[in-house]
């Protein structure tokens, strides 16, 4: 099923499924663009597709899905849901479910906290949903580990997924710790963006392996168990993060990484 020049992606164990470690974002991905954009990265041999219901583009994500001639169980689909679509879950789900051309979504999660507060009443609807088999996993995004607890402590059910922002200068061990403390995955968005290319332990990696520093970047994550969702409309582009999956940083090169972070 994947581009023969490409390994396969690695998963992660989560509740209700295993997730692609490396998967394509379509964050600012608009009409036909995001439509081609989706196809290209399914042929080349994602099979990890994140989308939300603010992006507007789950329409284009779902022709894309079922144009490719793919079995829909052999990719991830993520979407997720406004925080002012709080008491409108199912409405949104019904919503997302007819645009992406799918009868369940691999993973649902609270896009950010509504009006700030954790929001035990709109996780409990994804706990509903999930129950019912329209949702396999269920997580949220952009919650403090605080607001976390206040979902696990009112339902008896900690998120599968928290997707946050993680990159280099990001990287914080007690964080992720303290996720896996609580058996969630976290999901890191805005890889590159947040990233110097030219800081040096990722230009001496990319270097030494003579890859490019944007896969050092996504490669890093990878070798963190942190999922990761570079997004890109060009070809060229979404083929190259793919390539994080075809060579390996060595413990110093992580730990040089690692130290961004105390520079940032």
């Amino acid at each position: 099923m994947t581009d023969s020049t490409h390994p396969q992606t690695p998963t992660l164990e989560i509740r209700g499924g295993r997730i692609p470690v490396l998967g394509f974002g379509t964050w600012q991905a608009e009409g036909d663009d995001a439509e081609l954009a989706v196809s290209a990265a399914l042929q080349l041999g994602y099979r990890h597709v994140d989308t939300a219901t603010g992006y507007g583009n789950e329409a284009q994500v779902g022709r894309a899905l079922s144009t490719r001639g793919i079995d829909r169980d052999d990719v991830f689909v993520t979407t997720k849901l406004p925080p002012d679509h709080g008491g409108r879950e199912r409405q949104t789900l019904t919503e997302s479910l007819s645009a992406l051309t799918t009868d369940h979504l691999d993973l649902w999660l609270v896009h950010w906290p509504p009006n700030k507060q954790a929001s035990p009443e709109v996780w409990a609807e994804f706990i509903k949903a999930r129950d019912e088999g329209l949702v396999r996993a269920i997580g949220v995004s952009n919650y403090s580990i605080a607001q976390i607890d206040e979902l696990i402590e009112a339902t008896g059910e900690a998120p599968a997924v928290n997707q946050i922002p993680y990159s280099p200068v990001d990287h914080d061990p007690d964080l992720l710790a303290a996720h896996r403390e609580r058996g969630i995955v976290v999901e890191g968005y805005s890889p590159l963006k947040r990233t110097d290319l030219d800081a040096e332990p990722i230009a001496a990696a990319a270097r030494a392996h003579g890859v490019t520093a944007a896969q050092v970047v996504l490669r890093w994550h990878v070798q963190h168990d942190v999922v990761v969702i570079p997004k890109s409309v060009r070809r060229e582009r979404i083929e190259e993060n793919l390539g994080a999956l075809s060579f390996e940083l060595t413990a110093e090169e992580m730990a040089a990484i690692d130290g961004l972070r105390s520079q940032s």
